[in-house]
């Protein structure tokens, strides 16, 4: 039991360490033709996978603490936010992120039904995978819309994208963005998610 404990606090530590290394290299972001999509929720989802809800959970918050961070100087977007409430802005990237890491984990675990070879199929990895991003941006933009729909700085930007209603501008506001988070971070993370798996199980 200790040596199992040990493994999978290696693991964590690990995976923590490659969170913080994507978010403060150009490694966890894409910046290109006005859009930043984010890569960060691949190692969140692939902890959720391979060591349970509480290891997304953890790394989730990580993510959303590094989001956090970016506001008080590096993202325009997030400063402008943290000027208005900070409580709130808290509040769109931590706990979003946390959710997100600790459902894919769930969700992976409802799924991993044993199958050949007694491990998960591969449409369990998948689901998770794709789950994992997808929550993220559901979560973050709802949060946000929720938060600070009200506010004059978002009732600008809603105006400059069209949006009549709060669900208008959170489908507007994700648009392509979401899109690739969510395609990339499926791939990479069920290939490389089933592979570590199998490794780890064997």
């Amino acid at each position: 039991m200790k040596k199992t404990n040990t493994r999978a606090l290696v693991q964590l530590s690990l995976l923590a360490a490659i969170v913080l290394v994507m978010a403060y290299t150009p490694l966890g972001y894409l910046r290109t033709m006005g859009l930043e999509i984010s890569f960060l929720m691949i190692p969140v989802t692939l902890g959720a996978i391979l060591l349970g809800p509480a290891a997304g959970a953890f790394l989730g918050g990580l993510f959303g603490l590094t989001s956090f961070g970016t506001c008080f100087g590096s993202s325009m977007f997030g400063a402008a936010l943290l000027g208005i409430n900070p409580v709130f802005t808290f509040l769109v990237c931590v706990p979003t992120r946390i959710l997100a890491g600790w459902l894919a984990g769930v969700l992976f675990r409802a799924l991993a039904r044993p199958a050949r070879g007694g491990q998960p199929a591969l449409w369990a990895f998948g689901a998770a995978a794709l789950a994992g991003p997808m929550l993220n941006t559901l979560l973050f933009t709802g949060t946000l819309a929720a938060l600070f729909y009200h506010t004059d700085y978002i009732q600008n930007l809603a105006a400059t994208l069209g949006a009549a209603n709060p669900l208008t501008f959170a489908v507007l506001f994700v648009g392509a963005q979401g899109l690739v988070e969510a395609l990339v971070g499926c791939a990479l993370t069920t290939v490389i998610g089933r592979a570590v798996y199998r490794f780890l199980h064997r």
